[in-house]
């Protein structure tokens, strides 16, 4: 499992990202969207929903996500 410590973020051109308020920003978003996801996989579970589609579910969420903002150039 890849823990907020883990990931090297990087820009679009493969520069790291070595502000450090920016990872901590990038850090406390993975930590709060991990626990909104295991909080709302909890819920699921326990009113009865099949684990396996709800994670798929959530991976499709994800793989929807678009860019809100338009490309640079």
């Amino acid at each position: 499992m890849i823990t907020e410590q883990q990931v090297i973020w990087r820009s679009p051109e493969g520069k790291i990202i070595a502000c450090v308020e920016k990872n901590k920003v990038l850090q406390e978003n993975l930590a709060e969207i991990r626990q909104v996801c295991r909080d709302a996989l909890e819920d699921a579970i326990l009113m009865g929903c099949d684990e396996q589609q709800f994670l798929m579910v959530l991976a499709e969420l994800v793989a929807r996500l678009k860019n809100p903002y338009p490309p640079r150039e």
